[in-house]
């Protein structure tokens, strides 16, 4: 398949291929006859010429509903910043991860609004949202649920666990023992949780948004390579510029109220019914086999950097490859660049990769790897 340079429409060389030749020799074939009186219907073959043009749009996506929704979730991002200042870049990777049924890993400092930005994430899409506080003691029902004995009927009823949301915080996650933080693996995979052995699916649409904290590593578990290769994320959440800084301070002092979200003005924008559509129309975006070629390629180098240990596993490879077509679709087009790759392999890949503990001690970082790799890959044009 031919790539399509970013800008072009993958469609458009059916409507140079529209006006068919086949009506040039059909002419002179009819030209022993009253040739001027079949030289006027000769136009009308072009009346299908018109078809093609048709047929391109309906093609590359319904411009009208992908529009409409485009500017739903465009919507969405309007309403966190009227709580939220300067996450800009993780709000649209919010919604690409929610676009992609994929999780999330949040990684930054105390105090850089983690819990407040999926809080309104879940305001402005009429979502349901629970937060859990992952601890030592955190046991695995008090996160899934558990069977309780009920005396007046001498029988065991299913009582859910916080994990029955559509958007669960799980706050610093690495927090708690291995055994709680596996409670997880199974609803972040199959959306359901197996208790006393009957399986109990899980509301649509689920993510789980974890949090950790950089810093203070000290009586921590960190995530193991399975669990990290669950989420479809991880992002860095830096600190506000000096002039972000400054609208929070004035926020505040203008009697903005961070548990009080209703009051900042914070309201629904869309809801389960957009994100359904809009899921369907990223299953549609159409991906080149140069491009399905470079994601590929972008993978297999990072097994082989000597800088790492491990590198991006097959599940990776689709995950960027998912990510990108969301991504692609949220910049209004019907199909992915190498540039969509690119832009999405840095918070797709970074917590795929396993660095050698000498690469470590020379400073080397996940983040320095991958641009090396994508600087060294060839992008194909």
């Amino acid at each position: 398949m031919t790539h399509h340079p970013e800008g072009s429409n993958p469609y458009q060389p059916a409507e140079r291929y529209a006006p068919p030749q086949p009506a040039q020799p059909q002419a002179p074939a009819q030209a022993p006859g009253p040739q001027p009186a079949y030289g006027a219907p000769v136009p009308p073959p072009t009346v299908p010429t018109p078809q093609p043009v048709p047929d391109a749009p309906a093609q590359a996506a319904p411009s009208g509903p992908s529009h409409e929704l485009r500017s739903a979730l465009a919507a969405v991002r309007t309403e966190v910043g009227k709580a939220v200042v300067g996450q800009d870049a993780a709000v649209t990777s919010l919604l690409i991860a929610m676009l992609c049924k994929g999780h999330v890993l949040l990684e930054g400092v105390p105090g850089v609004a983690k819990t407040l930005l999926v809080r309104t994430l879940a305001a402005s899409l009429d979502l349901d949202t629970k937060r859990v506080q992952f601890t030592p003691d955190l046991m695995p029902g008090d996160v899934t649920g558990s069977l309780v004995y009920d005396a007046r009927t001498a029988e065991f009823s299913f009582r859910e666990g916080p994990v029955f949301t559509n958007l669960l915080l799980a706050d610093e996650i690495n927090r708690t023992p291995p055994k709680t933080q596996a409670s997880l693996l199974e609803a972040m995979e199959e959306r359901q949780v197996s208790v006393d052995g009957t399986p109990r699916m899980l509301p649509d649409p689920f993510l789980v948004i974890a949090t950790q904290n950089p810093v203070e590593y000290e009586g921590t578990y960190p995530l193991p390579e399975a669990q990290l290769d669950r989420f479809l994320l991880k992002l860095v959440l830096p600190l506000p510029e000096r002039d972000q800084e400054i609208e929070v301070l004035a926020r505040h002092a203008a009697g903005f109220n961070p548990r009080d979200l209703a009051a900042a003005g914070v309201r629904p924008v869309a809801g389960r019914e957009v994100l359904d559509r809009a899921r369907a129309e990223v299953a549609q975006v159409q991906v080149s086999r140069e491009v399905l070629g470079y994601a590929v390629d972008l993978c297999r180098a990072t097994r082989h950097s000597p800088s790492l240990s491990l590198g991006v596993s097959p599940r990776g490879a689709t995950a960027l490859l998912a990510t990108s077509r969301a991504w692609a679709w949220l910049s209004g087009r019907g199909y992915v660049t190498p540039d969509d790759v690119k832009a999405l392999a840095h918070p797709t890949l970074r917590h795929r990769v396993q660095l050698r503990p000498e690469a470590e001690l020379e400073g080397v970082t996940a983040e320095s790897v991958l641009d090396t790799v994508l600087a060294s890959v060839p992008v194909p044009r």
